[in-house]
């Protein structure tokens, strides 16, 4: 076996509306097929791919706690992000990685999971 990359997140929510306005809303991923599972969810693509999978939490899939602490997306647009963010009422913390172009920008989806927007040439 050889790992080729990330495939995709899973995020547990109680509410899928609030879910989608974030992802696709904010950041502008759109929802798109998601297999004709057993419970309730929603994928949200990046392009072809469907990055961020979106499962509906329930009394009867309770689980630990996870250790992750954030994933991240590579993107463009940082000035027109930083301006939709401070509209919208977002908070957020943005930083610039030393000793390269880059700049990242942390937010919280409305489930509490970190996302960061890696813009890697700073743009």
């Amino acid at each position: 076996m050889s790992v080729s990359g990330v495939d995709h997140i899973n995020i547990r929510t109680a509410d899928l509306e609030r879910c989608k306005a974030f992802y696709c809303g904010l950041l502008g991923l759109k929802e798109g097929y998601r297999p004709p599972f057993d419970s309730p969810g929603a994928w949200f693509y990046a392009g072809d791919a469907p990055v961020v999978h979106v499962s509906l939490a329930s009394d009867s899939t309770k689980r630990p706690p996870s250790a992750v602490d954030h994933f991240a997306f590579a993107v463009k647009g940082f000035d027109k992000m930083v301006k939709t963010l401070t509209k919208e009422g977002v908070p957020f913390e943005s930083y610039e990685v030393p000793d390269t172009p880059a700049r990242q920008i942390f937010i919280e989806d409305p489930d509490g999971v970190a996302v960061e927007l890696n813009f890697s040439d700073g743009t």
